[in-house]
């Protein structure tokens, strides 16, 4: 069922490596750097505007980055038994080149990849399930969808083909206002019309059956964004990426990297809520007045403040994830932007899985499927269903089969109840549920985001999500975030929204 893994742009990534020698080179030698710089958040795209505004402001500035809680975020692990399994962001695609230059820069390793089997479930049966022969999964393909799954290979591919321009545009310090203008200079008006439409327009449009869209789309958008087809079309085609192989993931946990790049970007951390920002003005004795942001807070010893050059926003400021105000500020701005988090459910279960449940006569023995998908189907009452393996992968391990006890991790929208888990499972002794505003709703027709900017020298990361959230996505807004800051602050504007940048740079890699 996987896709073949699309070839790295090797010398992007070694554009990427190097691309900390531009920014300081280039910054105007007239105009002093900002003393004080806040984040706000302590995820992979706080801690990746930590590293970024670390490597473009250079060693003097002073970096706080406030988290109220674990730093990683929505990255998280929990402990069962002797070893530790994801709860939150899971995989990473091979051409997050991002992501791909962290691990290299900490010098953290990939995680050992262990082989997995995958399976489709419709809420009573198998209807597919993947074989250890890739010959035999594609005749299978082939004999039910036709050309489908090859057609959806190339047209996830030439998106991904426009969506690495972005890493071409921020090596030569190039960033956006909008995550509009940002989508455009990717993929021109092709993107903003995906934005537009859900998933399931956008493949019929381009000529896909609904019964492949109905039986393999349709279970790829549920597990990675825990909602259907009517999604829009771009964050579709992300979530599709995600039928690619080579996805790979971090020894030790994803939030290893954000522990790396916060401690490499050698900045504090503040173990706080934010409260409040304010914007103030004071007059100074040369005249000209200077202006701050100021930072309320409170941590386990009470109230706090601080004043800053510029802040960084990385959590989103919508209903339910923060409850920061804005004061001071002309036009104002809104605590909580328009937009819904939808809600999903990780439970890992150490237990016996009762494989009648999934509709098989198989023994336990011989079931080897690992990943479970299931389709949206009418009752459906979780997203997927996996056998999952620890963070750290000890030497000689192999995944336990499924007549044995081990962790599975399921997906819902809602938490499990007891009879659910009965029904799932013959037996188990631990249960660890994490409920999780993962990500938005994605309802089309697209309305405008916020934007990156929402003051002179207050900027909001999280906006992107409303494109696509993925660890990725969350490392280009904090390197947009960042080029942006540094351009406003040295007025480096010639950087800022360039049009037709494909065209001009070309031939330049």
């Amino acid at each position: 069922m996987r896709l073949p893994t699309l070839s790295l742009r090797v010398l992007l990534f070694l554009g990427l490596c190097h691309s900390g020698r531009r920014s300081l080179a280039s910054a105007p030698e007239l105009l002093d750097p900002p003393r004080k710089i806040a984040v706000i958040g302590g995820g992979i795209g706080g801690t990746a505007a930590a590293f970024y505004l670390r490597q473009e402001f250079g060693p003097a500035v002073k970096i706080d980055v406030y988290e109220s809680g674990n730093v990683g975020g929505r990255l998280a692990t929990v402990k069962i038994g002797d070893y530790e399994y994801e709860t939150g962001g899971f995989v990473i695609h091979p051409l997050n080149l991002h992501m791909k230059h962290f691990i290299d820069k900490l010098g953290i390793p990939p995680r050992k990849d262990v082989p997995s089997k995958l399976a489709i479930f419709d809420g009573k049966e198998l209807v597919f399930e993947e074989s250890d022969w890739f010959i035999i999964n594609l005749f299978r393909m082939l004999w039910r969808y036709g050309f489908n799954i090859l057609r959806m290979q190339m047209w996830v591919e030439s998106v991904l083909d426009k969506f690495m321009r972005i890493y071409q545009y921020q090596q030569y310090g190039y960033s956006f206002s909008t995550v509009e203008k940002l989508l455009h200079a990717m993929g021109g008006d092709s993107f903003l019309t995906l934005m537009n439409q859900t998933l399931e327009e956008a493949m019929m449009g381009e000529g896909f059956s609904q019964v492949f869209i109905n039986d393999l789309v349709a279970p790829v958008t549920r597990v990675n964004y825990g909602q259907s087809v009517r999604i829009n079309g771009f964050v579709g085609a992300v979530s599709l990426a995600g039928a690619d192989s080579g996805q790979w993931a971090v020894d030790g946990g994803n939030k290893r990297v954000c522990t790396g790049l916060l401690y490499h970007s050698k900045s504090e951390l503040i173990p706080a809520t934010v409260t409040s920002i304010v914007f103030k003005v004071r007059p100074t004795k040369m005249g000209s007045p200077v202006s701050f942001y100021e930072i309320n807070y409170k941590d386990d010893l009470g109230s706090g403040h601080s004043l800053y050059d510029i802040v960084v926003i990385a959590t989103p400021l919508h209903l339910g994830k923060s409850d920061i105000t804005f004061t001071g500020f002309s036009p104002p701005i809104p605590s909580y932007y328009p937009g819904r988090y939808q809600q999903t459910v990780a439970t890992l279960v150490h237990g016996l899985l009762n494989v009648s449940y999934l509709g098989t006569t198989q023994a336990p023995a011989d079931f080897t499927v690992s990943d479970i998908l299931t389709m949206d189907t009418k009752g459906a009452a979780i997203n997927s269903l996996g056998s999952i393996d620890p963070v750290h992968i000890p030497d000689g391990y192999k995944r336990p089969p499924a007549s044995r006890t081990k962790v599975w991790k399921v997906l819902s929208p809602q938490p499990l109840t007891q009879e659910q888990l009965e029904s799932m499972f013959i037996s188990y002794n631990t249960v660890s549920e994490t409920k999780w505003l993962a990500y938005p709703a994605y309802r089309p027709p697209h309305r405008k985001t916020p934007p990156f900017i929402l003051h002179n020298r207050l900027y909001y990361l999280n906006t992107v999500e409303w494109a696509a959230s993925a660890m990725e996505m969350s490392a280009i807004a904090a390197r947009n975030v960042v080029l942006l800051a540094h351009h406003r602050w040295y007025e480096q504007v010639e950087k800022i929204d360039q049009e037709d940048l494909h065209t001009k740079l070309r031939g330049e890699l």
